[in-house]
């Protein structure tokens, strides 16, 4: 899992290798995948990892226009909003990011992101595991917390996940944030910017073990 390439075609070469190397089965990107770009610029910088042939799951993030959470770019599957099955794993979306003082490209509200969480849970089947994956983080974890010592993540998202216990979030935003923590049972990873070539590795197996990793 890999987040963050902020317009860096290589460093979305790089996370194809990576996958291959591990044997990846599928491989999710939880957004800014441009740096202030455009839908083509987005599908340029995934065409690596669509020519991996690795089926790839995607959501955008703050710094992509909104226009991509509703493109359909061939070879890749985006989940902003919906929740895919992928073998016994449900994967349900969230693209964007809270509102903040920095008014970036694809900023939602509090009651936005509930109200799109609630609705792609619904999509989801109840007799699999299902994982969040997210460009947001949620509050108040060690996968929120900036330089400066705030906490930048969505509380709606936080209580999503108390109340319903997803597995797993694979979020990312706060570069600074790179960690691995709990909300009860539910594993958070922020894998850091693919761009600083930081990735996660998860096996989603019988249990769900997750390494930071490096591309």
């Amino acid at each position: 899992m890999t987040s963050d390439f902020h317009g860096s075609v290589e460093a979305a070469r790089k996370t194809a290798s990576k996958a291959k190397s591990v044997g990846a089965a599928i491989i999710v990107a939880c957004g800014d995948i441009t740096h202030f770009g455009s839908v083509k610029d987005a599908e340029g910088i995934l065409s690596p990892l669509i020519a991996s042939e690795i089926p790839t799951l995607y959501v955008p993030g703050n710094c992509d226009p909104p226009e991509l959470a509703e493109t359909h770019i061939a070879g890749a599957v985006h989940l902003h909003g919906i929740c895919v099955s992928q073998d016994s794993v449900s994967f349900l979306g969230l693209g964007g990011a809270p509102a903040s003082p920095f008014r970036t490209l694809f900023e939602l509200t509090e009651s936005e992101i509930m109200g799109l969480l609630n609705g792609a849970f619904g999509q989801c089947s109840r007799n699999k595991r299902f994982i969040v994956v997210s460009h947001a983080t949620p509050k108040d974890t060690r996968v929120d917390l900036t330089f400066s010592g705030i906490h930048a993540g969505s509380a709606s998202l936080r209580r999503f996940i108390e109340e319903n216990k997803p597995n797993a979030v694979f979020c990312g935003h706060i570069h600074e944030a790179r960690a691995i923590d709990y909300i009860g049972e539910t594993v958070l990873v922020n894998p850091g910017p693919a761009r600083h070539n930081s990735c996660a590795v998860a096996d989603l197996n019988d249990k769900i073990d997750v390494a930071l990793d490096s591309l």
